[in-house]
């Protein structure tokens, strides 16, 4: 039987130069622990952030967000070899671990939930477009709109300020939980990567429409997070970001994981899927590591496509 322990390093064992699991993002993250799984004379490893129950004194455990996956010291493993009721748990003290996986990967834990699929634009690939977006990309062009691209480490506190405003705007503009809203300090941490970029869409006169970040992990470029200001909403300037964005990952060779919306066939998706020419399924696992404990919190409750079920609402 395989054996999962926790080991209290902040994720250092998993850190590596891909930005999903570099030193920068998992600090920026708050990760706490590296989970391990001990197979034979193999190991699985990943980064995950550790949490107090509240009310019950037990804890749990969950990826970073984005595409952390399991470390690729754990590639000798072939996909799906280590199944998770094979795994004794005891040691680690959790209730439950949810885990996002790498894109493009099988994960070498059986039983994964495709969770739903991402958007990518791919170079290898005809390149898609609506015809009323080229349109827009175009007005934006004629009246002067720039699109700057800044290396993350790069940009200064002005910029940082300024995707700040608009990402809180948008946020704002969705009605997101407050789990979205990040400190400045996480910025400032995610731009710190080298694996990092900032792209900022500059009215004419230099004021700030909107703004993206991307990152590069695991083989792809991704589209990690992005505002419009208020007042810039009606010309679009994510358009010509995104369409910028595409050509600078297919300068480098990559496909661009554009993600998906917040519940599939929501407008963000459908945006999404105006520049997108193939999807790629995005795998999490579910992971029950105490039984009784979990049944015991979560009775009563209705049943909800939510994990952990006493985490929901």
């Amino acid at each position: 039987m395989a054996q999962a322990e926790l080991l209290e390093d902040g994720g250092a064992v998993v850190a590596s130069d891909e930005f999903f699991r570099s030193t920068e993002f998992m600090t920026a993250e708050g990760v706490t622990h590296t989970l391990r799984i001990a197979s034979g004379e193999e190991e699985l490893l990943a980064p995950v952030v550790v949490r107090d129950i509240p009310g019950s004194g037990g804890v749990d455990a969950s990826s970073p967000y984005g595409y952390p996956g399991i470390s690729p010291q754990s590639s000798v493993l072939s996909p799906q070899s280590v199944r998770p009721d094979e795994i004794d748990w005891s040691e680690t003290g959790l209730v439950s671990v949810f885990l996002r996986h790498s894109l493009g990967f099988d994960p070498p834990l059986a039983g994964a939930t495709e969770r739903g699929a991402v958007q990518i634009a791919d170079p290898a690939l005809p390149p898609k477009s609506r015809m009323s977006d080229r349109q827009q990309i175009r007005r934006n062009e004629r009246r002067g709109l720039e699109i700057r691209i800044l290396a993350g480490p790069e940009a200064n506190e002005a910029d940082r300020v300024g995707f700040r405003r608009a990402y809180e705007e948008t946020m704002r503009r969705a009605e997101a939980a407050e789990r979205y809203f990040f400190a400045a300090e996480y910025f400032a941490g995610i731009l710190g990567s080298p694996r990092s970029w900032l792209l900022l869409a500059l009215e004419p006169g230099g004021e700030l429409a909107a703004a993206s970040i991307a990152v590069q992990s695991d083989g792809m470029l991704h589209y990690y997070l992005s505002g419009t200001a208020d007042e810039h909403l009606r010309g679009s300037p994510m358009k010509s970001i995104v369409a910028a964005m595409i050509e600078f990952a297919a300068e480098r060779g990559l496909p661009l994981n554009l993600g998906g919306g917040v519940r599939p066939g929501d407008p963000l998706e459908e945006f999404k899927r105006g520049f997108a020419n193939r999807e790629q399924p995005f795998r999490t696992h579910e992971l029950v590591c105490d039984p009784e404990a979990y049944e015991r919190l979560s009775a009563g409750r209705e049943a909800v496509d939510f994990f952990p079920a006493y985490r929901a609402g």
